[in-house]
């Protein structure tokens, strides 16, 4: 049990809490309907957190205090979006009560909690229910009441995760655009899937997909896709972010104040942060020359971002059309142990990776359900062990409007060479015939440790002996 965290183990956690929203990105942004619906909440979390992580490792000092420091400059300088900016407030609030301490408790993070709370609605000149706002309150809540008697992190993050999920899951509730597109919140999940990440790197359980089965809410069929056809056009067109530095000696904290004031009448979802060193601006707006003008005022403008809304927005309604009317003709689902082989995977054009491997064999409707996200007919699935194939045959019964093939291969090796014979162009006959074909030419071995004493092929094992594996045959031991 960890009941103490210190500024080593808290720069792993940030680390991998980011690693975990890079990897979830595209579903996040999938979910994207409010404060627009420009479907990019995902990727300026993850940018803003990349910035944050960069920051970390470039921290060489363990002790709490400059590891505080770079989490906070980190996320503020890499923030990005109306999500992005608020999640860095989220950290500044935490980072500000931990670096005033020499180790972490329950206690000291719940205080870090409430204190990123604050700070962030602090930031929001027109906070909103049902968005991050309201599960990162969910959070600190929670943190507080159970802080006291549960004095070990695993179990006290374990819990709070479970509270903000409740919480989560009720965002449709509290905003009614939400309710309406199907969808919770994208930057609320955003901040669960941080601390999900956050909370498995206590204990190194850094292999792990993440799982968005109830992202969702409504109809099972969405397929991550918020329901774009009834949304509310977009009012204030451009996304418009920057920084201000090199800041006017004759720039007071009330010049800042005056900005903010300014920025609220030419826009809206306005975040204005930072102090006499560094401002950052977030504003929608349909005159984003004006924001520029306002920001020079005070000093000098960088990293300048202005993105057309609109355009987004009618890429996505473009896509969601065709997602519904047209399935290409052919897909990939390949079960895949860690994040290093979905990356393979996925560079070979596979569509969608089911967590398992051995001793972690995936269900039949695991298996189906990944099918079901895929938009094609028929469906390549790779099981990459023997133990997985006839889950994957059993799929078979499991699904609509798709045909699963399942391609038998036992091991990674055989589901790379699988993957590596693929042909577009080809039929599906011709697909089939090549992918199979494919395995025959695989010799694969393993390295493991024994797990009891046996002889078996004429050799002598013993109990934690090293031991080589050809299938089930033993080629060496040492």
């Amino acid at each position: 049990m960890v009941k103490n965290i210190n500024g080593a183990t808290l720069k792993k956690m940030v680390s991998v809490g980011a690693s975990f929203v890079d990897i979830a990105k595209d579903d996040i942004d999938a979910l994207n309907v409010f404060p627009v619906n420009d479907g990019d909440t995902g990727i300026n979390v993850t940018m803003t957190l990349r910035s944050c992580a960069k920051e970390i490792n470039s921290c060489t000092s363990n002790d709490l205090e400059p590891v505080s420091e770079a989490i906070a400059k980190g996320a503020l300088k890499g923030a990005r979006g109306n999500s992005g900016v608020i999640f860095s407030q989220i950290l500044k609030g935490i980072t500000k009560v931990i670096a005033e301490e020499q180790t972490v408790t329950t206690k000291v993070f719940a205080k870090a909690l409430q204190s990123g709370c604050e700070i962030a609605y602090k930031a929001v000149t027109k906070p909103k229910e049902g968005t991050i706002l309201t599960v990162i309150r969910s959070l600190a809540d929670s943190a507080t009441a159970n802080c006291k008697k549960l004095t070990d992190f695993e179990t006290f993050l374990d819990k709070i995760l479970v509270d903000g999920e409740e919480t989560l899951q009720k965002t449709p509730d509290m905003l009614p655009v939400l309710k309406k597109a199907g969808v919770v919140d994208a930057g609320g999940r955003a901040l669960i899937v941080f601390f999900t990440g956050f909370r498995k790197a206590l204990n190194d359980e850094v292999d792990f997909v993440y799982n968005f089965e109830d992202t969702i809410t409504g109809d099972a069929d969405a397929e991550f896709h918020a329901s774009l056809e009834e949304l509310q056009e977009i009012e204030f067109g451009y996304c418009t972010e920057f920084k201000v530095i090199e800041i006017k000696p004759s720039t007071t904290e009330s010049d800042i104040d005056k900005l903010r004031e300014k920025l609220l009448n030419i826009g809206d979802c306005v975040i204005c942060v930072g102090d006499l060193e560094l401002v950052k601006v977030h504003v929608h707006t349909n005159e984003p020359n004006k924001a520029l003008g306002y920001g020079l005022e005070l000093g000098e403008l960088y990293d300048l971002k202005v993105e057309n809304m609109v355009e987004q927005n009618r890429v996505l309604r473009n896509q969601s059309k065709l997602t519904k009317k047209e399935f290409k003709p052919f897909g990939m689902v390949a079960v895949s142990p860690g994040v290093g082989i979905s990356g393979l995977f996925d560079e070979l054009r596979v569509d969608y990776m089911v967590r398992g491997g051995q001793t972690v064999n995936p269900s039949a409707n695991d298996i189906a359900s990944a099918v079901m996200k895929v938009n094609a007919k028929d469906v390549f699935v790779f099981p990459n062990n023997k133990n997985i194939i006839l889950a994957a045959e059993q799929a078979k019964d499991l699904v609509q409007d798709r045909i699963i093939h399942v391609i038998p291969t036992k091991s990674i090796p055989e589901g790379v060479a699988s993957c590596m014979n693929f042909n577009p162009e080809a039929t599906l006959e011709e697909n089939l015939e090549a992918m199979t074909a494919a395995i025959e030419s695989v010799t694969s071995g393993e390295v493991t440790y024994a797990v009891r004493s046996i002889n078996i092929d004429a050799i002598d094992v013993n109990e934690g002996d090293i031991i080589g594996l050809n299938g089930d045959h033993i080629l060496t031991k040492s």
